[in-house]
Order: structure tokens, then sequence, then C-alpha cells
């Protein structure tokens, strides 16, 4: 006849605990709780790592990848303990608030020394998975004792499974959105600090060194409770060191980070987008003179315009000098972004471009809105960020740039900027080959921004090839025909690849552009 002892048969009965209701409902919650804690750190390292490094596949895979093992050798390290396991579980509930809880505060100052950050990120993943790892084998032993094996393994799994659930949807929905990462980090170290208090109280006398635990928790408490409080004070000192000027505006949509800065000496404006610089006040005109005015000049119908990006409004201030334009359909996903262009520094630089009644704004999808638009545009003007990761790979492919060429009007003209192609040369040709494998003729040039170093567009034309002189219809600061035909020239340092299209089903431009990055 089979037995199943319900007690675990290695613990000493003289060490054994008999739990109450209230000890076994702690321990399950707490069990709850754990899996939410560490699932949610996971989002933090790697939302962190993608914003600060970019290629978010690569962060959340490697983070997720490194978390999974160390869990694994967590639980394996957990063989050697066998006595006092609920002191032992409280003592890792304290290492992983404490670590968890500064995690992203670490993260953040030590990113300004580059060659260090990869490192202290992965010690990161791999102390605190190893302590998550760690607590879930502990717990199962210890309900164990007081049920069978078999279904303290099955109660503490499906809570496990349940917790991480309610943790990967409360990231995105709730913690990011109205927190940030830095309050989020520092909460979720105080709900593990909460078990370590409800712990203490519920077994009392029966936990070994518990008032050593207990001084414990009120330091880590503190800590905490200290990060949360001064977190704006925390965050501008950080940040500071990330971006040139005072933060005046710092926001995290459901989108993207968005900061913008001021200059204390000369009170000039500077956007940044999920860390990477969007425009200088400076020599915005440099950039927009160039995206603008040498897609407009060219002679042809040019009444309806499409930008895609640009929801800065800057580009549509550019555009609206042509007294022909009869209609601008502006296309920015980010709400947020085209509110702040509407009031403050930036109104003040687009001259109210976003409020002019000729121009209509989408906030939507740049993909959704190309492959759903039934307008033909003359003109077609792409200001969107550098393809640093998946998702934004999709607006350099060549599935989206047939889509853009079928809704170029006959003779339509087409820009778009295309990262440097000094820093970026593979990625800036890629763009180019990728452009022309969706049936458009280009024209390739570059300029030179002071606050982005060299940097690159590619014209094209839906039928013809792309005119070669033609004269600039307004008065610029910076682009004339004389300037755009000398900048077509690329020395041998910048001269055109052989490098592969970039394809939705195969996105390679996001990888290169990763690896040229990380050369400089």
């Amino acid at each position: 006849m089979n037995s199943e002892p319900s007690p675990n048969s290695e613990i000493n009965p003289e060490d054994r605990l008999n739990l109450s209701r209230l000890q076994l409902a702690t321990l399950m919650g707490s069990v709850l709780i754990v899996a939410l804690c560490g699932i949610a750190y996971e989002l933090i390292i790697a939302t962190v790592s993608s914003y600060l490094l970019g290629n978010s596949v690569y962060q959340f895979s490697i983070t997720i990848g490194l978390f999974m093992f160390a869990m694994g050798v967590g639980a394996y390290i957990s063989k050697g303990f066998q006595k006092d396991l609920v002191k032992t579980f409280v003592i890792v509930e304290l290492a992983v608030a404490l670590i968890g809880g500064l995690s992203c505060l670490i993260l953040f100052l030590v990113f300004p020394y580059y060659a260090v950050y990869t490192p202290i990120m992965y010690g990161l993943i791999l102390v605190i998975g190893a302590l998550v790892g760690l607590e879930i084998p502990v717990l199962t032993r210890i309900l164990s004792e007081q049920d069978a094996l078999r279904n303290s393994i099955a109660h503490v799994l499906s809570l496990d499974y349940l917790g991480a659930l309610i943790g990967s949807v409360a990231f995105p929905m709730l913690l990011l959105p109205h927190l940030g990462l830095l309050r989020a980090s520092f909460a979720i170290g105080l709900l593990n600090i909460a078990v370590v208090y409800l712990a203490l109280f519920v077994f009392g006398k029966k936990l070994g060194g518990r008032w050593l635990c207990l001084v414990g928790a009120v330091l880590v408490t503190a800590c905490l409770v200290a990060g949360f409080y001064y977190s704006l004070a925390i965050r501008s000192f950080v940040e500071g060191r990330l971006y040139a000027g005072a933060i005046v505006y710092d926001a995290q949509t459901p989108y993207q980070k968005i900061v913008l800065t001021k200059n204390d000496r000369n009170g000039r404006t500077r956007l940044y987008l999920d860390g990477h610089l969007q425009f200088a006040e400076q020599d915005e005109y440099r950039y927009h003179d160039a995206l603008v005015h040498s897609v407009m000049s060219i002679p042809g119908e040019r009444k309806k315009v499409l930008i895609l990006g640009g929801g800065d409004g800057l580009a549509a201030r550019e555009v609206f000098r042509y007294a022909d334009v009869e209609r601008i359909d502006l296309v920015d996903i980010d709400p947020e972004i085209t509110e702040i262009s509407r009031r403050g520094p930036i109104a003040r630089l687009n001259q109210g471009s976003l409020d002019n009644p000729k121009l209509k704004l989408h906030h939507t999808d740049a993909f959704n809105f190309v492959r759903e638009s039934q307008i033909l545009y003359d003109r077609i003007i792409i200001d969107l960020p550098d393809p640093h990761n998946e998702v934004l790979t999709k607006l350099y492919s060549v599935e989206f740039y047939r889509m853009v060429r079928r809704i170029m009007a006959p003779g339509g003209q087409m820009i778009t900027q295309s990262s440097s192609p000094y820093f970026t040369r593979k990625v800036f040709w890629s763009v180019c080959t990728t452009i022309e494998d969706a049936g458009m003729k280009t024209r390739s040039f570059h300029i030179t921004i002071p606050s982005f170093g060299i940097w690159g567009f590619h014209l094209a034309a839906r039928d013809e090839t792309v005119p070669t002189d033609y004269p600039i219809l307004v008065d610029v600061k910076y682009l004339s025909i004389e300037t755009l035909n000398a900048s077509t020239i690329f020395p041998p340092d910048m001269s055109r690849l052989e490098v592969p299209v970039n394809s939705i089903f195969q996105p390679t431009l996001y990888q290169l552009y990763d690896a040229e990055v990380g050369q400089f």
C-alpha cells in the first residue's frame, strides 16, 4: 500500500513549525507578492536598459533569460538551507527589497560610466534573480511541513504564476505611467518590506533573530521611503547627468519618455525622446532646412503634404512657408508631444504651426495611417526617430516604403531623415537600399548639425529621378542649391556600402544601429 507523508520527512520533528491559519495565509500571500515583485524588477531593469541603450528586444530578452537562469541557481542553492526557514525567507526578502528597490537608481547613476554599466546591469539581474529563486523553494518547504508536498507545490506554483501575471500587467498599466521608473522601483521594494513586517508580526517569537531582522527592516524601509519621497530631486540629479540643461518638463507616456530641457545660461530648449536628442534650439533650423526645403522646393504640385513624426511642429512651420500648400496631415502617435508643443518654448519655436487650420493632427501609428490612407500626397516628409528599436524599425522597412509610394501622387516626392552616414554608416545606406527596393529613385545627401554631428537624408521620387538643380524657393538661414548639391558628395569614409534591405520579416536595421552606435 502506497502512502504519502504530509510533512517533509527530512524535517526534524523538533524543528517543525505548527502553522496557524493566519501563518499559512501569510506565506501563501508572500508567494504571490514575491512573484509580483520579481517580474516587476525584471521589467524595470529591462525598461531602463532599453531607455538608455536602445534595442528593446535585446534588452528584454537578455534580462528575462538571465533572470530565469539566476532563479534556477537560487533554487539549487536553497538545498543548503535546512533550519530556520522562516528566518531565511525574511533575510532574503530584506535583501531583495534593498537591491531591487535601488536597482533603477543604481543603473541611472552608473550609466555615464558606460564601460561598467553592462556588468552592473547583469550583476543586478543575477543577484535579484537568485534571491527570488531561493525564496520560492524555501516557502514551498515551509508549507510542506503542514501539508502534503504535492499540494504545497501546486499551491505555490499557482500563486507564483498569478503573481507574475499581476506584476506584468500592473507595470505598464499602473506603475510606469503613474509612478515612473524610479518611484516604481522604490515602491516595489517597499512591497517586499511589507511582507517582512507581516512575517515578523505573524510568526512572532517563533522567528529566530526577530529583533535583528526588525532593525534591518527599519533601515531598509527608511532608505526606500527616503528614495520615494525625494525621487523628484534624485531624478533631477540623475537626469541632469544625462541631459544638457535643466529639466523643465519630464513625462513618461505609454509610448516614450519625454524630456524638455532649458540651458541656464542662454535659455535654449532641447527635446529628448527616450534619451535621444530630437532637436536643439540653437541649430534646429539647419536640420529643418534640409528636411523640408530640399523636398518642398522641387518643382511640381505641393498642395497636399504628409508629415510622419514631427509632433514638435517645427517641420510644419517650414512647410507653411509655401503659399500653395492647402493641407498638411501630421501623424504623431503620442498626443503628449503635440500637446506640449502647443505651449511654452516649443510653441514659440514652431510659431503656432500646430494650430494652423490647414493642419490636421492624427494621433496614430504612422504605419497604420499610411496603410489605410486613401489620399495621394504631393510631398511626404518622414521625420521619425532613429531606428533604435524594433518598433521603429518597421517604419524603415521595405513594406512601409512600398505603402508610402502607393499614397504618393504622380510626380510625388519624399524625404526621410536617415541617421548619420558617419556614425551609423551601414544604417544610412541600408535605408537608401530599402527605399530603392520599394521602387523609388533616391538622392542622398548629408549636412553638419553642431548638436548632432554629420546627419543624412534621402530624397526619393515616386516615378522619375529626383531633380538635381532647382532653386530653394524661400529665404532660409542655411540651405541653398549650392549647399545641397555639394552635400550629395560623400567622402570615402561615408561612401555607399553594400548592405541588406530592411524588412519586417528580417528587421536587420536596429541590429546594425545598435552595433554601430556602440562603436562611438
